[in-house]
């Protein structure tokens, strides 16, 4: 397989595979390039390539990760076999960490080269322009507070030790040469600045869009902290990554192959507001304050395509790079968290609102010991719910697992809330930053012993004597979804649908909509799991024993669109009819 190096590379492989759509009609990069966008992946179309972006002289490729086939095509199958091996390998070596594993790469535990490699002339460093208003001015949503860069690749150094992170932390264009910098504490780049910060020192960073494909999905990967993700992006690419250095642009060395690097510092003890901007929940994400990255160079290659992609509601583009690096990654999980055999982040939840895990009980609570595990894990740790059995399920079906988990949970002594805690930055379900609270959720079944719920109902008969309950839908069997009225602040509805006659049913759901609810597994887990916040929207009946909380079943989750949860994300009818006049025929035919 030939190594993929640009953008350029990349989209030339996938016309010649016929995985590219060309469109050189004039397209305004202000809402609707991003339109189209959003209509070619619900087709399940191929990827994008917009030659003609008004404002600037740059093309924009998007959809470039946007199908199986292309993430094959992008990486092949050799991560995956290699991954596969190495786990093998690591069950021979005591202790079974991944530094150990990478440090004996050299001795030929890997089928191929990986690691960095110095060269003296940098595609990257040919061309330069003056000012971030000539790069294409992105807009995907109505609200969104500006042009942003949808696909960044945030590069920094830990000022004390020199060690490398390379995350996705979106990037508004102020103008001119100042971007903005969402990097969040919970992440790589957000620890680096922290640390640089209480020196009183400015941070230098590189911002790189385009490039070898393995450093965009490098930069998403959930890695451990021993694994450089540069090195990671080499192991991808199946050869070292090339990188350059000059001391004149930068202290840093630079991906000498990336398409764009905007490169400068980000100055301590100021910030400036950020957002919103429509995020992959399928909301917006509000105005905060932010550090900012003040440019000294943007630098691009000659034959430069601006890589971009547009998130929304799930599931969009970026579901298929989550599942590949789920499916890369998931035989290293045993490794570093011994009692678990398997996670599955669920990307319609927006990835960290809800994942699911496999464990071994071999003792008492083994179970509760594996899910610790999960939830303090890198970017796991993330996880808003949990839910966790010791039952080989396929995770990826979330209605088989849900099930699983259903008949055999018992809420007395299986379902735990903690409060006060943190929170992904992106959920506002708590009504704060940073800050909620986490639900773990477990059907666990001992050797030999039956099924404590195995004839749960599938069929609701009851009526309801407050009329502002309505179209009550099963979703699955002791699994109700019902349609509340909007929610006004302390209408305390959850309550008053607790004390309705609600049969057996062991779990009900208040939502807006029960009818879109129930349409698919991708339609539930958005609807309930980036509304709900488990300290606030759990009501049950409780017993606290030896300071354990029991939870009674029914269990009510309000799960209805609050006031201080951000909009949904729609497009402007106007944008709709625009795109449908211009490209609907295109679309149609894709």
């Amino acid at each position: 397989m030939v190594s993929l190096r640009s953008t350029n590379d990349f989209v030339r492989l996938l016309q010649k595979e016929g995985e590219l759509h060309v469109v050189s009609d004039p397209v305004d990069p202000y809402l609707e390039l991003a339109e189209i966008q959003r209509r070619v992946v619900a087709n399940k179309g191929p990827a994008l390539l917009f030659t003609n972006v008004k404002g600037t002289k740059f093309p924009v490729a998007t959809n470039l990760y946007g199908s199986e086939k292309r993430i094959h095509l992008a990486f092949g199958p050799k991560p995956v076999a290699t991954i596969q091996r190495l786990a093998k390998l690591a069950k021979e070596i005591f202790p079974p960490r991944f530094s150990k594993l990478w440090k004996e790469r050299s001795l030929g535990l890997l089928p191929f080269q990986v690691g960095l490699k110095q060269v003296r002339r940098a595609p990257v460093l040919s061309g330069s322009v003056l000012s971030t208003n000539e790069l294409p001015q992105v807009v995907s949503w109505p609200k969104d507070g500006g042009a942003f860069v949808t696909l960044p690749l945030v590069y920094t150094q830990h000022p004390d030790s020199g060690n490398g992170n390379l995350g996705m932390y979106r990037v508004q264009l102020f103008g001119d040469k100042t971007v903005g910098m969402h990097i969040q504490i919970h992440r790589g780049g957000g620890f680096h600045y922290y640390e640089a910060e209480k020196k009183g020192q400015a941070l230098p960073a590189h911002v790189y869009i385009g490039g070898p494909p393995a450093l965009t999905i490098a930069a998403v990967a959930p890695l451990p902290e021993e694994i450089p993700e540069l090195v990671f992006a080499s192991f991808l690419m199946g050869e070292k990554l090339r990188m350059t250095k000059d001391k004149t642009v930068s202290p840093y060395p630079i991906v000498a192959d990336a398409d764009f690097a905007l490169i400068g510092t980000i100055p301590p003890y100021v910030r400036k507001p950020e957002g919103p901007f429509g995020d992959h929940y399928g909301y917006y994400s509000l105005l905060h304050d932010y550090p900012y990255l003040d440019l000294t160079h943007i630098k691009h290659r000659k034959d430069a395509i601006w890589a971009a992609t547009v998130v929304g509601r799930p599931p969009q583009e970026d579901h298929y790079i989550a599942e590949f690096l789920q499916d890369l990654l998931s035989p290293m999980f045993p490794l570093v968290m011994p009692q678990v055999l398997g996670v599955w982040a669920y990307e319609e939840s927006g990835v960290h609102s809800l994942a699911a895990a496999v464990v071994k009980e071999r003792y008492f609570r083994e179970a509760f010991m594996g899910a610790l595990r999960i939830l303090g894990e890198g970017q796991l740790s993330l996880t808003k719910c949990l839910l966790v059995t010791n039952e080989t399920v396929n995770l990826k079906n979330f209605s088989e697992t849900f099930r699983v988990i259903t008949e055999r949970c018992d809420p007395r002594t299986d379902f735990f809330i903690f409060s006060n805690i943190s929170q992904d930055t992106l959920d506002y379900t708590s009504g704060t930053v940073n800050k909620g609270s986490k639900m773990l959720w477990m059907g666990i079944t001992e050797a030999n012993a039956p099924l404590k719920y195995p004839n749960l109902p599938n069929e609701f008969s009851g009526n309801f004597k407050d009329k502002r309950f309505q179209n009550p839908k099963v979703f699955l069997p002791g699994v109700l979804v019902v349609k509340g009225s909007t929610y006004a602040k302390e209408d305390a509805l959850a309550e008053r649908l607790l004390q309705e006659d609600l049969g057996r049913f062991h779990y009900v759901f208040l939502v807006d909509d029960s009818e879109d609810a129930i349409k698919s597994d991708s339609d539930f887990i958005w609807t309930i799991f980036t509304r709900m916040e488990p300290a606030s929207d759990v009501y049950a009946r409780t017993e606290t024993k030896h300071n354990h909380i029991s939870y009674q079943v029914p269990i009510v989750f309000d799960c209805r669109m609050k006031p201080w949860i951000p909009e949904v994300l729609v497009p402007l009818s106007e944008t709709v009819k625009q795109v449908d006049s211009k490209f609907g025929r295109m679309i149609d035919i894709l």
